[in-house]
């Protein structure tokens, strides 16, 4: 079975694609913005334009505008192809990248937030993710390795021991997320409210 992997939720644009369980190939790029521009020509220098009997796509938490993106493009791809969907936990794939045992993830969530989540040795979520200011975030770390590309402001704000793996959610390993936290509902979570405000009915 062929797996296409898409990560777009964060500054990273991530795709990968795997032949029964090995990944084949894939695109890794920390591009910022832009993600509308380069995801669609990231699956299609893939082998046969990363054609897959199943789509991973991130939910989030991350950015409201990578999330829609990643979506859009699972569906329409997962409509032509005939292809099952589902989604995972943007933090949850940073998670399965640490080493073994339990982790703090801890991702830049803008306007001077990070995302914060705690998992388990079995890289499954402890509590739900928080989109909190740092000083918040101190409190709600839990474990003594964290994950992601605010560990180490934050392992510099505790008054403990920690190690700090930083970097981004990668497709490449999607598959470590655990089946359980894989979801066909697609409902994204963006982790905070979103910036835009309907304006004020006119009285």
């Amino acid at each position: 079975m062929r797996v296409l992997a898409i990560e777009s939720a964060t500054e990273a644009c991530s795709v990968a694609l795997f032949d029964n369980g090995e990944c084949i190939d894939h695109f890794h790029e920390v591009i910022g913005r832009g993600h509308a521009e380069s995801l669609v020509p990231a699956i299609a220098n893939l082998p046969e334009k990363g054609r897959a009997d199943r789509i991973l796509v991130s939910l989030g938490p991350g950015s409201f505008t990578g999330v829609r993106i990643g979506l859009a493009a699972a569906r329409a791809l997962g409509l032509a192809w005939n292809a099952d969907v589902l989604g995972y936990p943007t933090l949850a794939l940073l998670a399965a990248q640490a080493p073994s045992g339990p982790v703090t993830v801890c991702m830049n969530g803008g306007h001077g937030e990070w995302f914060v989540q705690n998992f388990n040795t079995h890289k499954c979520p402890e509590d739900e993710a928080r989109s909190l200011k740092p000083a918040l975030a101190v409190t709600a770390c839990l474990h003594d390795v964290i994950a992601g590309d605010r560990a180490q402001d934050l392992a510099e704000l505790l008054d403990r021991e920690t190690s700090a793996i930083g970097g981004l959610p990668d497709a490449r390993n999607a598959l470590l997320v655990p089946s359980e936290l894989l979801s066909n509902g697609l409902t994204p979570t963006y982790g905070r409210a979103p910036d835009a405000r309907l304006p004020e009915s006119a009285p």
